[in-house]
């Protein structure tokens, strides 16, 4: 997950090197398949709370978070105290902190060494292409039953030579999110099977954005909103025999926000801005303009909606829609919780999602095996973690039976059952032109062509400032001729 999440209590809340003493047989989370733990402290990097808070509210022999001076830690029943060693996103501060910690690991001592380390999916074969990081069954002893549950994807985008590097608790797959008061405006009603038939292709999202301007309602929010739909759609991977392609699907992603930011169909935010966090709450478009020292508010246009996936609804939108944590007043000023529905608009994609890495060097392998099984391929625990939290937990049987379950709904979405949906589209995401370039070319090219959309740069020389810019990032790499462009 890129941004931290809202607080949520367990109430609401290649190795290259085998490691010697593994026999590979299934421990189902509770048998001993490695030699025996000689640490009684696990050490578990990452950028955010998201995992702990999991790890606190839903594994089972978590007692207590003690504290001592400056740090804390999780102790466990048998007496093994976790430490949780964050280190913001920002300036990808976190890379280059776990960087650092992984080369250390050989010469650190047993306490400090990192146990197990998150990753996320635009730079998962970074790490999973190394021997910093364990083979899930091979070395750390999780079967193939136990991993039978995951969706598909979230197994191949960690699969490096045949060996299976990390485990997720979620699957992300991504719907529009829509408000219903401004559906209601536009068409006259908010149903999401009906909203989803106004939307199912391209074509028609573009026609229902020209009727939204219509009526001083914006399509999108900013340039960004619509870039994982496009990308993750692509027809082959950015980088080849390190050579930068540029795909059709990127090419529409450009078009299309070129016209709908010279068409007036989206405010001109970026990803994370805090307009674009702005726009989906109950002040909508209100900026704050200052001019010859004077400060007035100017409003300017509410947002039908945005592309998302399972953990920005339910955290990041949820948090913007209701800013005040009101709770839903039946008054859409102040608060749009219960105002939005989901509906699986033009296309399948996904975004995001987190993974659990065992790290060479661990002590705790046994421990790391039990954590890894319980947080991921544990059916109840999936299920209580998605009944609670509302996340999407990567466990097929157990997300049918709740997106099937009737008297089960989101009330941040007026009651609607969105795991119905994230279901219907987990099984048609692949990950089959994920590569260890996908990070910097999905930042870069965002950041590029801000420019071109603005009509400050035409389009050769937004695609100038990428390559520059990419090519700072990654020395390695060449471009192919499909760069060669001056117009879409």
């Amino acid at each position: 997950m890129k941004k931290s999440m809202l607080a949520i209590s367990a109430l609401a809340a290649t190795s290259l090197l085998a490691l010697a003493g593994c026999d590979g047989a299934s421990n189902s989370g509770s048998g001993t398949v490695c030699s025996e733990d000689t640490g009684k402290v696990l050490n578990i990097a990452c950028w955010n709370n998201e995992f702990q808070s999991r790890f606190e509210n839903f594994y089972p022999d978590y007692v207590k978070t003690v504290k001592e001076g400056t740090e804390s830690y999780d102790l466990l029943r048998d007496g093994t105290k976790v430490y949780f060693k964050i280190t913001p996103n920002d300036g990808n501060g976190y890379q280059t902190k776990l960087d650092t910690d992984l080369k250390a690991q050989d010469s650190a001592s047993a306490d400090d060494k990192i146990d197990m380390f998150l990753i996320e999916a635009d730079y998962a074969t970074k790490y999973t292409a190394t021997d910093y990081t364990l083979d899930v069954k091979n070395d750390i002893g999780l079967t193939d039953q136990d991993l039978s549950e995951m969706y598909q994807y979230t197994k191949d985008i960690v699969t490096y030579d045949g060996k299976l590097k990390a485990v997720s608790w979620q699957a992300t797959p991504g719907l529009y999110a829509y408000r219903r008061d401004l559906a209601k405006k536009i068409w006259g009603f908010d149903d999401p099977d009906k909203v989803q038939d106004k939307l199912s292709t391209w074509d028609k999202f573009n026609s229902v954005a020209a009727t939204a301007k219509e009526k001083n309602i914006k399509m999108l929010s900013g340039f960004d909103d619509a870039y994982r739909v496009y990308s993750n759609n692509m027809a082959s991977p950015w980088v080849t025999n390190k050579v930068v392609h540029l795909d059709d699907q990127i090419k529409s992603w450009i078009k299309a926000t070129k016209s709908y930011t010279d068409s007036g169909y989206n405010d001109k935010t970026s990803l994370w801005d805090s307009q674009w966090q702005q726009n989906q709450g109950p002040t909508g478009a209100s900026k704050e303009v200052t001019s010859d020292g004077e400060t007035s508010t100017v409003t300017g246009h509410s947002v039908l909606g945005f592309f998302y996936s399972t953990w920005g609804i339910n955290f990041t939108l949820a948090g913007n829609a209701d800013p005040k944590n009101l709770g839903y007043t039946g008054d859409p000023s102040t608060s749009l919780y219960g105002e939005y529905a989901v509906c699986k608009g033009p296309a399948s994609w996904y975004w995001g999602g987190s993974w659990l890495c065992a790290a060479k060097g661990t002590d705790n392998k046994n421990l790391v095996n039990k954590i890894m099984y319980t947080m991921t391929c544990n059916a109840p625990v999936s299920n209580s973690i998605t009944r609670i939290t509302q996340d999407y937990t990567n466990n097929k049987s157990a997300m049918e039976a709740i997106g099937s379950d009737t008297s089960f709904g989101s009330a941040f979405l007026g009651g609607q059952n969105h795991i119905a949906l994230f279901t219907s589209a987990a099984g048609n995401i692949s990950m089959k032109n994920a590569c260890a370039y996908d990070q910097g070319c999905n930042e870069k090219i965002q950041n590029a062509m801000k420019d071109y959309f603005l009509g400050t740069s035409d389009l050769a020389a937004a695609i100038s400032n990428f390559k520059t810019k990419l090519g700072e990032t990654y020395n390695d790499l060449t471009f192919d001729s499909s760069w060669n462009i001056t117009t879409l």
